[in-house]
């Protein structure tokens, strides 16, 4: 068969489920490549992880027999059968992203937050779907996708996997900060991290005790690789958001600002962003007031 693929993200973040189709399908003897609108494919996977609001489709395929579109950008759908879940990703497909590995150990997550999808899709229960070595091979990074690692029953085996592969991990989803524990962190300092994250989506939940608790035990000492994503333009006022930024600053966290709905967002909270998502910006002007000044205009409050 000749197959095509479709990355409809483009290709600033690799696709992992294309990277696993394309290895299931090459070792089928099929002949995979990038869907081309010249020629034509026995079968054309397109598949994206955003939805319209950041990533529109707007590729028609005609030249194939079949044209498959899959990913949380498309809206609820079948998952991956599992002779395609569980083989090793074909990076070579994302030679710009050479060296590191990208994967989950679980899925799941039991916070059901109604921004989120993961919920429905994956479950509300995290569970372990993989080891380390099902799509990691020696590679000097890992990108851990999971979305509630600490969750699942399993985790503390899965983060002594990290720890022996010596790898630089990326916890770039966002570990639960409220289910930080001595012992977990306990293993978290035996891993190489390159960054961990966390998140405060909820302006209405006091998480400083849970913050502070982690810095009393962590042996992460640069405050640049203590991200917190910020969540906003989800019933926060603007007063909220600047206060959980500066919180964190003011803590030894790194706030990353995320709006949710981006173009519904006030121009003040897009301002936001800018300002502390520019780390450049952010750690050189240290209020936002002074990053606009004159312009405090357009606040959105309660």
């Amino acid at each position: 068969m000749k197959i095509g693929l479709c990355d409809i993200d483009s290709h600033n973040w690799p696709n992992l489920c294309l990277m696993k189709l394309s290895a299931y399908h090459k070792a089928r003897g099929d002949h995979v490549e990038w869907w081309r609108p010249d020629g034509y494919y026995d079968r054309v996977y397109k598949s994206r992880v955003f939805t319209d609001t950041y990533s529109k489709d707007t590729i028609t395929v005609t030249n194939a027999d079949e044209v498959i579109c899959g990913g949380t950008g498309y809206g609820p759908g079948p998952n991956l059968p599992d002779e395609v879940e569980h083989t090793y990703p074909d990076y070579s497909i994302y030679p710009q992203f050479s060296g590191i590995a990208y994967g989950f150990l679980s899925r799941g997550c039991p916070r059901n937050c109604g921004f989120c999808l993961v919920s429905d899709k994956e479950g509300r229960r995290s569970i372990q779907v993989a080891d380390l070595a099902e799509f990691w091979n020696g590679q000097k990074e890992v990108k851990l996708l999971d979305a509630n690692l600490l969750a699942c029953p399993d985790h503390e085996k899965l983060i002594l996997q990290l720890a022996e592969s010596r790898a630089y991990v990326d916890f770039s989803q966002g570990l639960d900060i409220r289910l930080i524990t001595p012992d977990n962190v306990a293993l978290l300092n035996r891993v190489r991290t390159k960054t961990v994250h966390f998140a405060w989506d909820n302006p209405d939940m006091d998480l400083t005790p849970y913050f502070r608790r982690f810095l009393e035990l962590t042996a992460i000492k640069n405050v640049r690789k203590r991200k917190v994503y910020v969540l906003t333009n989800y019933g926060s006022t603007h007063e909220q958001d600047l206060y959980r930024v500066e919180t964190l600053r003011h803590m030894g966290y790194d706030p990353y600002v995320m709006v949710y709905d981006r173009p519904s967002a006030p121009p003040i909270t897009r301002q936001l962003q800018r300002w502390v998502n520019n780390k450049r910006i952010f750690h050189t002007v240290p209020s936002f007031a002074d990053y606009i000044p004159g312009r405090m205009g357009g606040v959105r409050h309660a």
